[in-house]
Formats: structure tokens, C-alpha cells, sequence
């Protein structure tokens, strides 16, 4: 994986204020998990090649749309992630999760971030083990990510 790839961040959504400071915010914690991403990587991969990975936050339609096109399957999801460098995530899936385990929402888009990012480098997470293995490395680098990023300034929006 190249350390140094064009990230971009953009909100394409208005079921969730994403402000502009959010948006910046999330733009510099994605390039410090691809740093991060790097070291925990599984294996060499077309991943390797990316020169850019664009971040679109979309709406639950969009999401839904996508997710039953390219996967065939019906409904929105937390993050959608393509292999030549695009994760679309959707922060109102985001919102309803936090809600339900008790998280800050930008902590749960901070999460579906370095998911999609995992599974550029080499995660899965349809089997048990697999899902096991990948979200132990997921919540490492969550919780450093938010301490570095966000901290207590953001810990109940």
C-alpha cells in the first residue's frame, strides 16, 4: 500500500449535519488509519496500487441503491466498500447504531471508516473468525484514531 494516496473526504448526504469541521476532521483521521492500515495489512493486493480512496458519506437511499446493485442486497448498510478505493457510508445507519450502543455518532462513522479501510487491506469478516480477528484491529485503532482526532470535545455528539 502506498503511505501517501489523495483521500478525500465528501458529504453527499442531509439526514446527518456532517458540518464542514467534522468533515475536515474525518478527512485527517482517514489519512492517519491509512498510515495505521499499512502496518496491520494481511496481505499484498491491488490495494497496494491505489493512488486515491474517496470517502462519500450518502443518504440511506443511496446506500440502499448501491447496496442491492453491486451486492444484491436489499437495504441500507453502514459502509459499502469497493476495492478500487471508494467507501460510501451512510451516517444515518451511523446515527441509529450509536443510539443503540450508547457511541457518539462520529465515533460510529469513525468506525465504518477503518472497517472499509480494513477491507481494502486485506480483511473479511463473513466468517466468525475472520469477523473476530478484523474488529479487534478495528477497535485498536478506533480508539486511538478518536483520541487523536476527536477526544472529549466530541464524546456525546
Amino acid at each position: 500500500m502506498k503511505l501517501h494516496i489523495a483521500i478525500d473526504v465528501q458529504n453527499h448526504q442531509a439526514e446527518v449535519d456532517l458540518s464542514a469541521e467534522v468533515i475536515a476532521l474525518l478527512h485527517a483521521a482517514a489519512r492517519d488509519a491509512w498510515r495505521d492500515v499499512e502496518l496491520v495489512k494481511l496481505s499484498e493486493n491491488s490495494v497496494d496500487d491505489l493512488d486515491a480512496l474517496d470517502i462519500a458519506m450518502v443518504d440511506r437511499m443511496e446506500s440502499d441503491r448501491v447496496h442491492r446493485e453491486f451486492m444484491d442486497i436489499a437495504g441500507a448498510t453502514d459502509v459499502i466498500t469497493f476495492h478500487h478505493g471508494e467507501l460510501l457510508i451512510c451516517p444515518d445507519i451511523a446515527r441509529s447504531q450509536a443510539v443503540e450502543y450508547g457511541e457518539p455518532v462520529l465515533r460510529e462513522l469513525l468506525r465504518y471508516l477503518v472497517h472499509g479501510m480494513l477491507h481494502l487491506a486485506g480483511y473479511q469478516d463473513a466468517e466468525a473468525e475472520d469477523r473476530s480477528c478484523m474488529e479487534a484491529v478495528q477497535e485498536r485503532m478506533v480508539a486511538s484514531l478518536w483520541v487523536g482526532h476527536f477526544g472529549r470535545e466530541f464524546e456525546r455528539k
